[in-house]
C-alpha cells in the first residue's frame, strides 16, 4: 500500500539559526510560467521565508514579465560585462519582491532577475535557437555573480533541472577561489528528468568552458553531445527529485531517460520529496474562483460546484440518486499522460453508465482531435476546454466527484493533490508522485483516499473506472473516501520543514 505522505524525517536542527537559501530557476510565478516549476520555486520560496530564512529567487528577467511588480537595480551590484567566445554579453542585476511574500515584520522576499536582452529578450522562454547553451550557462554564472556582488554567501544553492545544471560546475571551479562560497552547498532538483538540456559537444568551447572540458562526462563528449542535467548530476553536492517513489523510478532503464547509472551512483545523495500545494490558492473554503465555498463538514458547496460545472460545461444533470459521477481532466495532451489508454474504454464507460466528463487541456494534435470526437458523440455528457483557463481548473476540481490522471510516468503531479483537498477523488496509476501521494481505497477497513490502477493498460484502468462507480453508488463509503482524502496535508508548510532538514544535512557535510 503506497504511503498517504512520504515520511517526516527527524526534525533536528529546526529552531537552529536561519538558512540563507537561493533558490535558482528558469521560472517563477508570477513572473515567468509555462509549468508547475514555476508555482514549485515560488510557494517553496514563501514558505521557507515564512519560516524565517533568509531566500533569494534568481531567474531570467524576460522580455515579458508576468507582473507589474516594480523592478529596480540590484542593490550593491554594477552591471556586468561576460565573456564568451565572439562575443561580450551585458548583463543587468536587477531585483523586485515577490507578490504576497510579506512576513511578520514586514520584509519581502527578494527576487533577483538576470536581464541580458541579446539573450532572454525573446518570444519564448525556452528556444531552438543556435545560442541556447550560451544563454543557459550565462544564466548560472550571472547567478553566481549576484551572490558575490553583494556579499550573500548562500548556505546552500537550490538549482532546478537542467537550464542550472552547470551552475554546481561554476562553483566548484571557476568561482572556487572565492572565499565567500567556502561554504556554500548545491542542491539539484530534478522535476522531470525527460528534459535533460542536450547540445553538440562544441557546446563547451561556446559557453566559454572550454578549461574545464575534462569535467564534463568524458564518454559522452567523444560521442559529440554535452548534457546539463547530467553534469549537475555529476557536481551538485546533493540531488532531489519530487517525490519518494520517482527518486526510485529514475535509477532504473525505464525511467531513467539515460540517466540511471549516473543516478545509481549518487543513490546515496539522491532525495525525493513531493511538491506541496499553495494553501492560499487552492483551498475549498476560501477559493473566490470557484461558485461556492466548502470543508469537509459541509460538503452542500460542492454539490453547488457540480451543478454549476455541468452547466457551464453544457452537460445534462441528470436526475435520481445519487446522479451521474462527474469526471474531472486536467492535462496536457502528451504521452507521459496516459491519455492513449483512453480512446479504448471511455467511450463504452460514457456510453453505458450515467457519468459527465469535464476536460481541460490542450498538446498533440491527435489528442485533441480524440476529445473532439468524443465530444461530438456525446455532446450532453462529455465538455472539452481546449486551451488553460485557470478559473476553470478549479471549478473542475470543485466540481467534479473524481478526477483521472492515468500517466505512464508522473514525478509528482499536483492536481492529484488539488483533487484530494477539494473532495474530488482521484484515479491515478500507481507511478511517481501518484503513487506517494494517493492511497489506494481498501473497502474492509474504510481506509485510502482514491483508486490506484498499477499495470499501464486500457483494461486496468477500465476496471478501476467500474470499481470506482461501483463505490460511487455506496453513498456512505463514498462519503469517507471523499473526507479521508479531505484531511491529508500536502501543504507548502508540511513540505517545506522537509526541505529545511534536508538543506541542513547538506549545509552540514
Amino acid at each position: 500500500m503506497a504511503p498517504t505522505q512520504p515520511a517526516a524525517r527527524p526534525a533536528t536542527g529546526r529552531e537552529l539559526a536561519p538558512l540563507q537559501i537561493a533558490l535558482v530557476a528558469s521560472e517563477a510565478t508570477p513572473f515567468a510560467k509555462t509549468g508547475g516549476l514555476a508555482d514549485v520555486v515560488s510557494a517553496l520560496g514563501r514558505a521557507l521565508h515564512r519560516r524565517g530564512h533568509d531566500v533569494r529567487i534568481v531567474l531570467p528577467r524576460y522580455r515579458t514579465l508576468l507582473t507589474d511588480a516594480p523592478v529596480e537595480p540590484l542593490p550593491g551590484a554594477a552591471d556586468l560585462r561576460l565573456d564568451v567566445p565572439g562575443r561580450t554579453l551585458s548583463v543587468a542585476l536587477r531585483r523586485t519582491a515577490l507578490p504576497d511574500s510579506e512576513r511578520t515584520g514586514g520584509r519581502s522576499l527578494d527576487v533577483h532577475l538576470v536581464d541580458c536582452s541579446e539573450l532572454f529578450h525573446r518570444d519564448a522562454y525556452y528556444t531552438q535557437d543556435e545560442d541556447e547553451p550560451v544563454r543557459w550557462a550565462t544564466f548560472c554564472r550571472a547567478a553566481i555573480e549576484s551572490f558575490q556582488q553583494t556579499g550573500w554567501a548562500p548556505d546552500v544553492v537550490h538549482c532546478n533541472d537542467w537550464h542550472t545544471g552547470l551552475l554546481p560546475l561554476l562553483l566548484r571551479t571557476h568561482y572556487a577561489w572565492d572565499e565567500l562560497f567556502a561554504r556554500t552547498r548545491t542542491l539539484l532538483s530534478l522535476h522531470n528528468i525527460g528534459y535533460q538540456g542536450v547540445f553538440g559537444a562544441d557546446a563547451v568551447d561556446r559557453i566559454g568552458m572550454a578549461d574545464l572540458r575534462a569535467r564534463f562526462h568524458q564518454e559522452h563528449l567523444a560521442q559529440g553531445r554535452v548534457n546539463f542535467l547530467e553534469t549537475g548530476i555529476i557536481w551538485a553536492s546533493w540531488l532531489s527529485t519530487v517525490s519518494e517513489t520517482y527518486a526510485r523510478e529514475i535509477q532504473d532503464s525505464e525511467h531513467g531517460m539515460g540517466l540511471e547509472g549516473l543516478l545509481r551512483e549518487r543513490a546515496d545523495h539522491l532525495d525525493g520529496i513531493v511538491n506541496g500545494v499553495d494553501a492560499g490558492e487552492w483551498d475549498p473554503r476560501t477559493d473566490e474562483r470557484i461558485p461556492a465555498t466548502y470543508d469537509a463538514g459541509d460538503l452542500s458547496g460542492k454539490a453547488r460546484c457540480k451543478a454549476a460545472l455541468l452547466e457551464r460545461m453544457g452537460l445534462a444533470a441528470g436526475s435520481g440518486s445519487p446522479g451521474p459521477m462527474v469526471l474531472g481532466i486536467i492535462s496536457r495532451f502528451a504521452g507521459q499522460k496516459g491519455l492513449d489508454l483512453l480512446p479504448e474504454i471511455l467511450p463504452r464507460i460514457v456510453e453505458n453508465e450515467d457519468v459527465r466528463l469535464a476536460v481541460l487541456g490542450s498538446g498533440e494534435e491527435r489528442q485533441e482531435r480524440w476529445f473532439q470526437s468524443l465530444r461530438d458523440a456525446f455532446p450532453t455528457k462529455v465538455g472539452v476546454y481546449f486551451g488553460y483557463h485557470d478559473g476553470l481548473a478549479h471549478w473542475i476540481e470543485a466540481g467534479a466527484d473524481a478526477f483521472l490522471m492515468p500517466s505512464r510516468y508522473e514525478p509528482c503531479g499536483l492536481n492529484q493533490m488539488y483533487s484530494l483537498r477539494y473532495g474530488t477523488v482521484p484515479i491515478v496509476r500507481h507511478t511517481g508522485g501518484l503513487a506517494d501521494t494517493v492511497e489506494r481505497w481498501d473497502p474492509e477497513q474504510r481506509t485510502g483516499t482514491g483508486f490506484v490502477f498499477y499495470d499501464y493498460s486500457s483494461e486496468a484502468l477500465y476496471h478501476t473506472l467500474v470499481h470506482a462507480l461501483d463505490v460511487w453508488r455506496d453513498r456512505a463509503a463514498w462519503a469517507t473516501l471523499v473526507r479521508n482524502g479531505m484531511a491529508r496535508d500536502f501543504s507548502w508548510e508540511h513540505q517545506s520543514a522537509l526541505y529545511v532538514d534536508l538543506y541542513r544535512k547538506i549545509a552540514s557535510e
